[in-house]
């Protein structure tokens, strides 16, 4: 299993969640605006501070198990984990939290 099907695994679930946890609350359009500018600042966050990593020589990636394509040094499948947690953790955190939400 290569780090595309892994990432793919991960972001389905996190998207099952967050699209469920959507249908159980009111104020949809307020969580979806908060959760794309998460995935937005995460996403710049992890372009610039991977980049930095691997230029200064922290890590490196095997490239068997990666698809080829890259953002500067950052491999793209570097990026599905933050992606994820921007999905997931609202999600749990709206279907499970109690109390009115917004």
């Amino acid at each position: 299993m290569n780090y595309g099907e892994l990432n793919s695994i991960f972001l389905a679930v996190s998207l099952v969640v967050f699209f469920v946890a959507l249908l159980l609350r009111p104020n949809r359009r307020k969580v979806v605006v908060a959760v794309v500018l998460t995935i937005v600042v995460l996403s710049a966050l992890t372009a610039v501070f991977d980049n930095i990593m691997i230029a200064s020589g922290l890590f490196d990636y095997g490239g068997d198990a990666l698809n080829g394509v890259r953002l500067g040094l950052a491999p793209l499948e570097d990026f599905a984990y933050p992606i994820a947690a921007a999905l997931l953790l609202p999600g749990l955190w709206l279907m499970f939290a109690k109390g009115p939400h917004t």
